[in-house]
């Protein structure tokens, strides 16, 4: 379980520099050169991510159920998934009416993820793994909207309707293919297990 937590501290604490340390991201900026930061945040993200699922599928071993969620919430957790990849594809793809709508898409899927998985799962390591990749997206919210409101970031102009329908389409074929059989190669657990 320690790895977890340190997996977790360390992965989400890469992703919150700018958020609690903007002027270290600065810094590293100005001696390393933009390209050379955003080389050092990626091996950094990605050996976090790697201790990360690690130490989950340790603690996974170790751990107990916290709760016993019904069965219908697993239900309720795979359509939330289905607008989770949604808004992840408009967030990848150029501004359409839900990249608009919801300001910062990827943020909200991964709010959407972690909240239809803390619904799904009552092991005591997914919870602490889904809660905190929750409040990770709810602080990012807050900071993008402070962010926002200073001028530091604009968001996306809408550019055309046309990336809705290919968010959609493109979020459903993921998320079949999760469903179907991703998920389970993955992470070892079929979603339709239950």
């Amino acid at each position: 379980m320690t790895l977890l937590i340190v997996g977790i501290i360390l992965f989400l604490g890469v992703h919150l520099v700018r958020v609690l340390v903007p002027d270290f991201r600065r810094s590293m900026i100005a001696s390393l050169g933009e390209k050379g930061w955003r080389a050092a945040y990626s091996i950094a993200s990605i050996a976090t991510l790697i201790l990360l699922i690690y130490g989950f599928g340790q603690a996974r071993q170790v751990t107990g159920m916290l709760y016993n969620p019904p069965v219908w919430m697993a239900h309720i957790a795979i359509t939330l998934m289905l607008v989770a990849m949604i808004c992840l594809v408009a967030s990848l793809l150029p501004a359409g009416h839900i990249a608009t709508k919801t300001k910062h898409p990827m943020v909200l899927s991964v709010k959407i993820w972690a909240l239809a998985h803390l619904l799904a799962n009552g092991e005591t390591s997914s919870v602490l793994l889904f809660a905190a990749f929750l409040a990770w997206g709810v602080v990012m919210r807050i900071s993008l909207k402070r962010r926002e409101r200073a001028g530091e970031i604009t968001l996306r102009p809408f550019v055309s309707a046309k990336y809705d329908l290919y968010a959609i389409v493109i979020g459903i074929v993921v998320w079949v293919l999760i469903i179907w059989k991703l998920h389970e190669w993955l992470i070892g657990v079929s979603p339709l297990a239950m």
